[in-house]
């Protein structure tokens, strides 16, 4: 996928979740430097750092 295309997803999270995400958008707005930032770039970063921990966890399983 093309790094322009984007997927729009409708999903239901509760209330606490979305004061963790907000609070998680305020650090990062405070502390990165970025400009404005959006929940849907915080999720992204979120998602791809998981997913980068995610395949290291994999290739050290795979070494047993």
């Amino acid at each position: 996928m093309a790094e322009n295309e984007r997927v729009q997803l409708n999903v239901r999270i509760s209330k606490e979740t979305s004061a963790k995400l907000d609070e998680i958008v305020e650090y990062y707005q405070e502390n990165l430097k970025l400009g404005r930032v959006y929940k849907g770039d915080v999720l992204t970063d979120i998602v791809e750092k998981s997913y980068e921990v995610m395949n290291k966890q994999k290739r050290s399983f795979k070494r047993f």
